[in-house]
């Protein structure tokens, strides 16, 4: 077995995996506790902490200080949700994938969304340009590391029917994978059968997104997925669980099933013997 994390995070791919995301240090430590093999950050967890909204509207260097403690707080590897970038020009990528590489992050996630409801999505050649950006930089310092390119043709809703976002998805995947990605990540897809149609299609490793509700994460796997991850689902989950306990606790209230221990979580972070 490998101690390269890259390495480690590259082969967690080739039998498929399910990924946790964390948006803090102590919510990192408490999936590597769990035993997952790995993690990636909640691009709209991070921002939440910092008292943000998703979608780049947080400044970088905020988002930056709030990675490297989560790296910090573990010893499996981390994947990174960089959003679009941190900035539309190839260049201004290429910064964002130093940086967060620069923290020891192993793995990179990069979207074609650009925030502007006008035209929600880069054009193929522009996104191309920047996924190469990204694995140029990578590259240069000396990281293998893992690039999921993300498309957000079914949370944008792109065609006029479902073959057409297909088609589109499909178009961009195999472009993002012949631009130096290692991976399409396609969030909104959580039927089996999409899943499939996309594994095909593409010819590459696909990565998704489960929701509540929807077929498990050995399902997508089964179904040909590589990855499976919930994005901000345990942190919403988490926010519901103690929204509930605060609306007791103002009844006057608090009876919260299975805490952890204090001790337990103070010793995650104190210095051994």
């Amino acid at each position: 077995m490998t101690t390269d994390p890259a390495a480690t995070f590259r082969a967690l791919h080739e039998s498929g995996f399910i990924l946790p995301n964390a948006w803090d240090a102590v919510s990192a430590r408490l999936f590597q506790k769990a035993g997952f093999p790995a993690l990636g950050t909640t691009s709209a967890g991070l921002a939440f902490a910092l008292g943000q909204p998703d979608g780049q509207r947080a400044a970088r260097a905020d988002l930056l200080v709030a990675l490297d403690r989560v790296v910090r707080a573990v010893q499996i590897p981390v994947t990174a949700d960089l959003e679009a970038g941190y900035g539309p020009r190839p260049a201004e990528v290429a910064d964002t994938v130093r940086a967060a590489l620069g923290l020891g992050v192993v793995g990179l996630n990069l979207e074609d969304a650009t925030g502007n409801p006008a035209q929600p999505l880069f054009t193929v050649e522009a996104q191309v340009q920047r996924l190469a950006a990204a694995r140029q930089a990578a590259e240069a310092e000396g990281v293998p590391a893992y690039l999921n390119a993300r498309t957000d043709t079914y949370l944008t809703a792109v065609g006029a029917c479902s073959a057409e976002r297909l088609a589109e998805t499909v178009r961009r995947g195999r472009a993002y994978l012949a631009a130096g990605a290692d991976s399409l990540f396609v969030p909104g897809v959580t039927d089996t059968e999409t899943v499939r149609a996309l594994r095909v299609g593409i010819g590459g490793p696909l990565s998704v997104m489960m929701s509540p509700g929807g077929p498990s994460a050995h399902q997508l796997l089964a179904a040909g997925a590589c990855r499976v991850s919930v994005g901000p689902g345990l942190l919403l989950a988490a926010l519901g669980h103690v929204g509930q306990l605060a609306r007791d606790l103002r009844g006057g209230t608090f009876d919260p099933p299975q805490p952890l221990p204090f001790a337990e979580v103070q010793g995650w972070f104190s210095p051994g013997p």
